[in-house]
């Protein structure tokens, strides 16, 4: 295990987490800030950190354009890459908005294997059926997990089931819990919610702005139709039913903002269950000094 920690900055989407990361590696004179996959749009979207600020210039990021968009997002091989990282480097900067990301890099997290018979059976009777029969399903074999599962997330509904029926044990017994693998000082951009709305208008006008619906035209000649992970992503799925026609460019928009807004508040319920994580307010005006005391283990009052 390594003696210093990892630094994680997390939070919610347009919270501002990789300014504040990327502020606490240049002060700490670091290697590296790693950012994971920020939200749904894992590492495609063109809110990502792919082009660091040019004051970031001495702060080298790891772990950006990882997969093709044809690929699917394994958490898994998330965690051995992220771990690669955390041992390369002397002070490694976590930041990411992905709660199941983030613990799977720092905390004692096992991922049960997979069985694609069993995985397309299921899901071929998620889609003639829809989630709320599996869901029930779960309910009765694992309460637990069902209890931590949104009824609609038929993706997840699927998986705790193929790991029941896999390995004949609860799902639940391999959910996230505390243990830490790595010892690290989290902290949590904390935004207000209307604030954070606005934000999240902003961003995607953004997204927009710096070309997304291009991006996604070229990506789909590349094949981002056949990705599971990439076509779902926020702002991807959106622009793919404009350009297919289903949508308007401007329902394309207003829906990438509802749902983004949408994942942003699963994602503060997500960090606030972890006792582990400090919060600080997003505009506090010495929230940079705030945070590095956090890191030296000072109080912050």
């Amino acid at each position: 295990m390594r003696q210093q920690p990892v630094i994680a900055v997390v939070g919610p989407t347009a919270a501002g987490k990789s300014d504040l990361a990327v502020d606490l590696a240049l002060r700490l004179g670091v290697s590296a800030s790693t950012p994971t996959p920020c939200s749904s749009t894992a590492a495609w979207t063109s809110a990502r950190p792919s082009s660091p600020r040019p004051s970031a210039a001495g702060c080298p990021h790891h772990l950006l354009d990882i997969w093709d968009v044809t690929v699917t997002a394994s958490v898994a091989e998330y965690q051995k890459l992220a771990r690669a990282v955390f041992d390369a480097v002397e002070v490694p900067v976590l930041v990411g908005g992905s709660g199941l990301y983030v613990r799977a890099a720092i905390d004692d997290l096992e991922f049960p294997g997979t069985e694609p018979e069993i995985r397309a059976r299921l899901e071929a009777e998620l889609a003639e059926r829809g989630p709320a029969p599996l869901y029930e399903r779960l309910r009765e074999q694992d309460p637990a997990a069902a209890a931590a599962i949104l009824p609609t997330n038929g993706r997840r509904v699927v998986r705790a089931l193929e790991v029941i029926e896999l390995s004949g044990r609860p799902f639940s017994a391999t959910m996230p819990s505390y243990d830490a693998v790595y010892p690290s000082v989290q902290i949590g951009v904390e935004v207000p919610r209307p604030v954070l709305d606005e934000r999240i208008e902003l961003r995607v006008e953004r997204m927009w702005a710096a070309g997304l619906v291009d991006e996604v035209r070229t990506l789909l000649g590349q094949g981002l139709a056949e990705g599971r992970t990439a076509s779902r992503a926020l702002g991807y799925a959106q622009v793919v039913k404009f350009l297919e026609g289903e949508w308007s460019e401007e329902q394309a928009k207003a829906e990438t903002v509802r749902l983004t807004r949408r994942f942003a508040r699963r994602q503060e319920s997500w960090f606030r269950r972890d006792p582990r994580v400090r919060w600080l307010a997003y505009d506090a005006p010495d929230l940079l000094e705030r945070s590095l005391a956090l890191i030296a283990g000072h109080p912050y009052e």
